[in-house]
C-alpha cells in the first residue's frame, strides 16, 4: 500500500476504537444510578458491569476469526451495528431485563477491538507496528478520558441521554466505516484454510502453544485484571483517605469525591495519551518492544503498590504526582505488548489471535473489579497491594518471551 492508502484504514480503525470506547465511557457515570432507580441493588449492578466485559471475553476471538475469513470491513460494520442497537435499547429501557439485554448486545458488538487491531497490523510494516498500536492505545485512552465527562454532563438532563448519545456515536461510526474503510485483509486461498466462528478449545490451545503468544495472552489477562482492580476502587480509597466520614452520602461529599477521582483519572489519561500517541514509536526503535513492556510492567507494579502508602502519608497532591509514573507504565506496556503479539502471530491468523488476546483482557476486566471489591471491604489498601503482586507475576511471565527479531520466520 502507498502511504496515503495506509493512512485511511489506520485512521478509521483508530476512530472506530475511539468511538467504541467513548460510547462505553459515556454510560459509566450513570449506569449504576439508573439501574438503582429501577429498584436493583449493588449485586445486580456488579453483574451488569461484568456482563459487558464477559461478552467481550466470549466474542473477541469470534470477530477476529471471522475477519480472517470474510475480511475486516464486514466484521467492523456488523459489530458496530450491534453496538448501535445495544446502546439504543439501553437508552429506551424501562426494565432490568431490557438493560441486561442491551449491555450484552453492546458488549457483543464492542468485542471488535481485536479486529480493529488486525487492520492496524494489515496496513503497517514491522518497523512502524508499535507506532500504529500506540495510536490504538491513544484512541482507547481518549475514549475513556472524554466519555465519562460527556456522560456526566448528559445525565444532568436525563439519565437515559448518555445511552442515546452513545447510540448516536455508534451510528456515526457505522457511517464513517461504510464510506471510508477499505478492506485491508487480502483474501485468498490461505484465508479459506481457517474456519470462521468461535474457536474450539483445541484451536485456542494451538494458538497459545506458538512462540510468545501464550505468554503474551497470560500477561494481557494479568495486567488488565490488575489495572481494573485499581481503576474500580481508587475513588473509594481517595474518599476514605481525604474526606470526612461524617459527611458521607451528602451531595457535597459525593461531588468532592467524584472531582478528586476525575482529576486523578484525567492525569492518568493525558499522560498515557502523550506516551502512546507521540513517543511510543521512537521509544520502540531505541529499546524494542520486549524491554519497553517489561519496564512498563515494573513501573506499573511499583506505582500500584505505592498508591495506598502515598494516600496515607503524602496527601492528594502526591496522589496526582503518582498518577504520572502509573500512566507511563501502562502507556509503554500496552502498545508494545500488542505490537509484539502481532509480530508473533502468522499473517493469516492476525485477527483471530489479536481477538483472542482482547478476549482475555476482557476476562481480566470481569475478574479484577469483583476481587477488588471483596478485598477493599477487608482492608482499603489490599486491592492495590494484590494488584501490584499480580503485575509482578505478569513481569516474571514476560521473562520467557523472545524478541521479535529472534522469532522463527
Amino acid at each position: 500500500m502507498t502511504q496515503k492508502k495506509q493512512r485511511s484504514p489506520l485512521v478509521i480503525a483508530c476512530f472506530t476504537i475511539f468511538l467504541d470506547l467513548l460510547g462505553f465511557g459515556i454510560i459509566i457515570p450513570v449506569n449504576s444510578f439508573y439501574v438503582q432507580s429501577l429498584g436493583q441493588g449493588p449485586m445486580v449492578i456488579a453483574f451488569l458491569s461484568a456482563s459487558y466485559s464477559l461478552m467481550q471475553f466470549v466474542f473477541g476471538p469470534f470477530w477476529g476469526r471471522l475477519s480472517d475469513k470474510i475480511g475486516r470491513r464486514p466484521v467492523i460494520l456488523i459489530s458496530v451495528a450491534a453496538s448501535f442497537i445495544g446502546h439504543l435499547i439501553f437508552g429506551l429501557s424501562s426494565t432490568i431485563i431490557m438493560i441486561f439485554a442491551a449491555r450484552l448486545l453492546a458488549g457483543f458488538g464492542n468485542a471488535n477491538i481485536g479486529t480493529a487491531q488486525a487492520i492496524v497490523s494489515d496496513v503497517t510494516t514491522s518497523e512502524n507496528r508499535s507506532r500504529g498500536m500506540g495510536m490504538v492505545g491513544a484512541s482507547i485512552g481518549l475514549g475513556f478520558l472524554f466519555g465519562p465527562v460527556i456522560g456526566m454532563y448528559a445525565a444532568q438532563f436525563d439519565p437515559q441521554y448518555p445511552a442515546l448519545i452513545a447510540a448516536g456515536l455508534a451510528a456515526v461510526n457505522f457511517g464513517l466505516a461504510y464510506l471510508y474503510l477499505p478492506e485491508t485483509r487480502v483474501l485468498g486461498s490461505e484465508a479459506g484454510s481457517h474456519r470462521s466462528g468461535m474457536p474450539s478449545i483445541k484451536t485456542i490451545l494451538s494458538y497459545m502453544a506458538r512462540p510468545n503468544i501464550g505468554n503474551i495472552i497470560k500477561i494481557s489477562f494479568l495486567s488488565t485484571a490488575a489495572f481494573a482492580m485499581f481503576e474500580v476502587i481508587v475513588g473509594l480509597l481517595m474518599e476514605h483517605s481525604f474526606l470526612p466520614s461524617e459527611s458521607r452520602n451528602t451531595h457535597e461529599h459525593i461531588a468532592a469525591a467524584a472531582k478528586m477521582t476525575g482529576y486523578f483519572l484525567v492525569v492518568v489519561g493525558i499522560t498515557a495519551i502523550i506516551i502512546q500517541g507521540g513517543l511510543i514509536g521512537r521509544l520502540t526503535k531505541k529499546f524494542g518492544e520486549k524491554f519497553l513492556f517489561q519496564a512498563g510492567l515494573l513501573l506499573m507494579g511499583l506505582s500500584l503498590g505505592a498508591i495506598p502508602v502515598v494516600a496515607a502519608l503524602g496527601g492528594y497532591s502526591a496522589m496526582l504526582i503518582l498518577a504520572v509514573p502509573l500512566a507511563i507504565g501502562t502507556g509503554i506496556m500496552n502498545p508494545s505488548l500488542s505490537s509484539l503479539l502481532s509480530k508473533s502471530a502468522p499473517k493469516d491468523q492476525q485477527g483471530a489471535i489479536l481477538g483472542l488476546n482482547h478476549s482475555f483482557s476482557a476476562l481480566g476486566r470481569v475478574v479484577g473489579p469483583g476481587l477488588s471489591g471483596i478485598l477493599f471491604e477487608s482492608n482499603v489498601g489490599a486491592p492495590f497491594y494484590v494488584a501490584a503482586v499480580v503485575t509482578m507475576l505478569a513481569f516474571f511471565v514476560s521473562l520467557g518471551l523472545k524478541r521479535a527479531e529472534d522469532l522463527p520466520t
